[in-house]
């Protein structure tokens, strides 16, 4: 999908495609956000989600690298095993997005713990809401759309760039291709569409920093995703490519390892991602 770089004065009337149970959970509010000199748009939050196909690559990559892309010394990436945390990439195709156009999007994310008294290995991963200072540390987030920079950039702080990003099917496989400025790859992430269909119904935070402030913003999805770990997958096939560009550079840092620890992939997912968490208390200063 070739990036768009305006956006309407208007929103985009489409509440009658957001009528599954799921959303029902929520209680839509407004917001105002200037996006420039002249338009000022009344969004609804939490932003709902619907028909969109996703596909998640999740790696294992140096704990030492994935520590030196936080923040905070006091933001922990979740270990793995000694030397190991995770980084995740989730490609979005959004289909349909509550007020304004459909984009695609890849969150590039590391696990973590927020001033842990003990970072434990893996279990907060694994037990759902058990850890309440476990979440996705942001560190890039390519987007097709400039509208949705903007509701990023202003209201998360989140670290939105436009960019062309394809994502297509080849039967066996969702492949999701990021570009640079100049229209060179710099990731390439083949995620199969077979697996063991698993139910997920899932809540967790995400965290970013605006006008140095640690941020927590709720995100929810519910789909089937079909799953493949890591004994599933083939180690004979590239699943990720990662080419010698700026961007491609960043990632390559991370000292990312070949063979893929999960895959997840699901059509059709319904999701919302809301505003920061007001009653949020960070627990140090930048």
């Amino acid at each position: 999908m070739k990036a768009t770089r305006q956006y309407d004065a208007e929103m985009l009337k489409n509440e009658h495609l957001f009528r599954d149970p799921f959303y029902s959970r929520f209680n839509l509010r407004p917001f105002d956000l200037q996006l420039d000199d002249d338009i000022t748009k009344t969004y609804q939050f939490p932003t709902f989600y619907g028909d969109v196909t996703t596909a998640i690559g999740i790696f294992t990559c140096s704990s030492k690298k994935a520590k030196e892309m936080m923040p905070h010394p006091k933001m922990k990436p979740v270990i793995l095993m000694p030397g190991k945390a995770l980084v995740i990439f989730s490609c979005y195709e959004y289909k349909n997005v509550m007020g304004i156009p459909g984009y695609n999007e890849i969150a590039m994310t590391i696990p973590i713990m927020v001033d842990p008294k003990v970072n434990v290995p893996i279990l907060p991963m694994v037990m759902d809401g058990a850890f309440k200072k476990f979440g996705y540390y942001v560190f890039s987030m390519p987007v097709t759309s400039y509208e949705n920079q903007l509701r990023g950039l202003g209201i998360w702080g989140l670290p939105k760039v436009v960019e062309d990003i394809d994502i297509y099917d080849d039967n066996k496989n969702c492949v999701t291709v990021a570009m640079e400025d100049d229209g060179s790859k710099y990731f390439e992430l083949r995620v199969p569409k077979c697996g063991k269909p698993t139910d997920f119904d899932v809540t967790s935070n995400l965290y970013s920093v605006l006008d140095n402030k640690l941020l927590q913003a709720e995100t929810n999805f519910k789909a089937v995703f079909n799953v493949n770990k890591s004994s599933d997958i083939p180690s004979n096939e590239s699943w990720l490519k990662l080419y010698d560009t700026p961007r491609g550079r960043i990632l390559k840092n991370l000292e990312i390892d070949e063979k893929p620890f999960q895959f997840r992939y699901a059509e059709h997912m319904t999701a919302c991602f809301d505003l920061p968490n007001p009653n949020y208390t960070v627990p140090f200063k930048f």
